[in-house]
Parts: structure tokens; C-alpha cells; sequence
């Protein structure tokens, strides 16, 4: 059977968007990119992610046209990478922000213990993400479905057997059929707690600051 350029074409662009680890990859790098989309990840950064010196993770950013490595972990004495971020989306995000390294910190100690230590990045990148967009005070969170599916690099039936598995992190889950939302409740360990919650806030107004979050959205769409 012969495949038609349009679909071949869907079909490359299926094959290289980023999975889990690529993905907790790209939430470190938008975090600590300094003012010039720089990023520089020491080699116990990459332990924490369980990613070591794996070139696959890089490789597929580098694909995607995300980001561009300058100096690899095998080419560092010290095992640090650098690399150039090219998405201009994420200057939207505040880079300048000083509060941006302690969410990186925040995620990394989400997505690397307690119940998101998973051996299964992609439970691990679910886990980080419900958390994100979870209100901290009630311990629930609410978004479309569609949505999260897209964020951790999952089609919906995916992210379905995902947060079957994720037992260990959840309550309970549902979702609406009406709206395509999909409601959880974490289990309290792993809930976001309120002041660490508020480093994925972004954006002020005078001094009062928006009610919006610092979600995957910048890292996700550039990779569709």
C-alpha cells in the first residue's frame, strides 16, 4: 500500500514527537534556561532524571528543532551539558524570573521520589503534570483531557492506561464524558504543597500576581 505525502508526512511527525523522557528533559531545560534561552544541566541533574548519559532524550529535541546541544556530557569533564534553546515561546514564560530554578527543583523532586519514582518516565512525566495542575489546597485538579494527553506526549487512550497505573499517586480519577475533562484527586503525599505550588505561577500585575500557571504548554506545542 502506498502511503500519500500528507500522510507520510503525519506520520514522520507521529515518529519524532519527544516521549517522557525527552520531555522531563525539556521541563528542566525551560526552567533553567537563563536570559539568552541557555541552559546548562550538571550530571546530577541527569541522575535525578534517571536519564545518565542516555543521547537518545537530547537527541530528540535536537530533532524536534528544540533545542541545540553545544557541548555533551561525554565531551565535559565535569559531564554537564549545554545546550541552546530555539523556541522563542518560552520567552513568554518569564525566563528571567528568579524563582524559575526552584520550580526546576520542585519538578525534579516531584518526577524523581515517593510515589513518581516509577522506573516508567512516562508515569513519571503523568505524575509531574497532574501535579501542576493541581489546586493545592484541595488536593484535586480539573483539565481537559486532550490536553494532558498532549502535554506528557501521550494520545488519550495512552494517558488512560497511564493513570491506571498510577495507583500509587492517585485517589481516583474520571472522566466527564459532556466536556472531555478529566478530574483527579491525588493521594496527600503526593499533593503539591501550597508555597511550592506557587513557583509555577507566572506573571504580575502591580504586585498582584496572575492566577495562571507555568504548565508544559511552552515545551509542548513547538514538539507537535
Amino acid at each position: 500500500m502506498t502511503m500519500t505525502s500528507s500522510g507520510s508526512s503525519v506520520a514522520r511527525r507521529r515518529n519524532r514527537r519527544p516521549k517522557g523522557p525527552a520531555r522531563l528533559l525539556a521541563v528542566q531545560c525551560a526552567l533553567r534556561m537563563d536570559s539568552e534561552a541557555k541552559v546548562r544541566l550538571a550530571a546530577g541533574v541527569m541522575r535525578s532524571l534517571r536519564l545518565g548519559r542516555d543521547p537518545l532524550p537530547w537527541s530528540e529535541l535536537e530533532q524536534s528543532r528544540w533545542l541545540r546541544r553545544t557541548l555533551t556530557a561525554t565531551g565535559a569533564a565535569d559531564g554537564v551539558v549545554t545546550a541552546q534553546l530555539l523556541d522563542g515561546v518560552l520567552f513568554a514564560q518569564s525566563p528571567a524570573r528568579p524563582d524559575r530554578r526552584s520550580a526546576a527543583d520542585w519538578a525534579l523532586r516531584m518526577a524523581s521520589g515517593g510515589c513518581m519514582a516509577a522506573g516508567d518516565l512516562s508515569l513519571r512525566l503523568t505524575a509531574l503534570c497532574l501535579a501542576a495542575h493541581t489546586d493545592a489546597s484541595a488536593g484535586r485538579g480539573c483539565a481537559e483531557l486532550e490536553r494532558i494527553a498532549r502535554e506528557c506526549g501521550l494520545v488519550t487512550a495512552e494517558l488512560i492506561a497511564v493513570l491506571d497505573r498510577l495507583a500509587t499517586c492517585l485517589i481516583g480519577w474520571h472522566v466527564v464524558s459532556s466536556s472531555g475533562d478529566l478530574h483527579w484527586e491525588l493521594l496527600p503525599e503526593a499533593s503539591v504543597s501550597a508555597d511550592k505550588r506557587s513557583m509555577w505561577h507566572q506573571g504580575e500585575t502591580g504586585e498582584q500576581r496572575k492566577n495562571s500557571h507555568f504548565t508544559l504548554d511552552g515545551i509542548d506545542l513547538p514538539l507537535e
